[in-house]
């Protein structure tokens, strides 16, 4: 299990409530199966929608089980957004 930080953007991070908190997760799965068991409700509804990077790297459409989250990793929540 590693320990690191997830970090929110847009309408993420205000379903959380915070910008980022920590994580200890093996797996990009598991890091978000506890984020969704400490914000039930819209959090939960946004993760649907959003992308991910890991320590700098997009996930696409990898399986999130498979993603593994490094020591001191950083997972990003990007929600769609307009603009550019």
């Amino acid at each position: 299990m590693a320990a690191g930080t997830i970090r929110y953007w847009a309408a993420a991070k205000a379903a959380a409530g915070v910008a980022e908190e920590p994580y200890a997760a093996g797996t990009l799965a598991e890091a978000l199966d506890a984020v969704r068991a400490t914000h039930p409700g819209e959090l939960a509804r946004v993760l649907k929608r959003c992308s991910f990077l890991v320590d700098g790297d997009p996930v696409g459409t990898r399986s999130h089980e498979t993603v593994r989250l490094a020591e001191g990793g950083t997972v990003e929540v990007l929600p769609p957004f307009a603009g550019g």
